[in-house]
């Protein structure tokens, strides 16, 4: 816990340094809002009932107040997390969170989101410290390029249809302190510093991983492949050998009369050509 504080700090102080492009990312971040709203599908109607946006007062943080919605300040309009688990919700994974420029939390565990996650996820939401993507029906392969997401401690992939493999890259998320990627399709071996760090419930219920915590890979075996040889191609090899057999017999009869070793009657006796 100390040491995602210590993350934390240290992120809020790079979302600061950055100050010029999310000073005034208020208005990108409603934008951000709208286009998560339009883009899944709330049965429920939770999002549609809590997420209003004809705000008679313009200067006021309202967005703040939207379910799931966690802000950076409460006096302005700029998100800080999206706490959107458990809520219903279904469709694709949401669309427009490139515009929420410094959230560091996302959360769309406990839903029916289904589909591919984003290959460009690191770059829709690059400042993440938790990813839950948990208890969906995301498919597809895991994104190789979260490895890029440098500031994740959390990032929990449990109980979807990802398959594939564990990108080797994550041995590269040196902050992570929570993993977990139980419950899918996943198959090939574990990278090695995952499986150090993690136990072996984050990886359970994928028959095909393998490597520690879990059970040894098995050793890679060697396909023989049946090699065609068309009856033409044979047919002319055997006629070359039997004609280079022919030369080889002439010479060596007319060199070397003294000749061949016969047998008759169990008799070897010499024949002289």
């Amino acid at each position: 816990m100390l040491a995602m504080a210590d993350d934390t700090k240290f992120l809020l102080s790079v979302l600061l340094l950055s100050c010029s492009s999310l000073c005034f990312g208020s208005e990108a971040d409603i934008q951000c809002l709208k286009s998560v709203q339009q883009s899944v599908i709330d049965p429920n109607g939770v999002l549609k009932s809590s997420w209003y946006f004809e705000n008679p007062y313009p200067n006021y943080a309202y967005i703040c107040r939207f379910t799931g919605v966690e802000c950076w300040y409460p006096g302005e309009n700029r998100v800080l997390s999206l706490r959107l688990g458990n809520l219903g919700l279904e469709g694709p994974f949401p669309q427009g969170l490139q515009n929420c420029s410094s959230v560091t939390g996302l959360d769309l565990s406990n839903n029916n989101f289904s589909g591919p996650i984003p290959q460009d996820i690191s770059r829709q939401v690059p400042y993440l410290t938790s990813l839950d993507l948990s208890y969906n029906s995301f498919l597809g392969s895991i994104p190789q390029n979260i490895s890029n997401m440098t500031y994740l401690n959390v990032l929990f992939l449990q109980h979807n249809q990802l398959s594939g493999q564990i990108p080797p890259q994550f041995d590269l998320l040196a902050r992570l302190t929570a993993f977990n990627v139980a419950e899918n399709l996943l198959s090939g071996p574990i990278p090695s510093l995952l499986a150090v760090r993690f136990s072996a419930s984050s990886f359970a219920g994928n028959q095909g991983l393998c490597g520690a915590p879990l059970d040894d890979c098995p050793p890679s075996r060697r396909r023989w492949r049946p090699v065609r040889i068309s009856l033409h191609r044979l047919n002319d090899q055997s006629s070359i050998g039997a004609a280079v057999g022919f030369v080889v017999g002439f010479m060596v009869a007319f060199y070397f009369p003294h000749c061949f070793v016969c047998s008759e009657r169990l008799r070897a006796y010499v024949v002289r050509i």
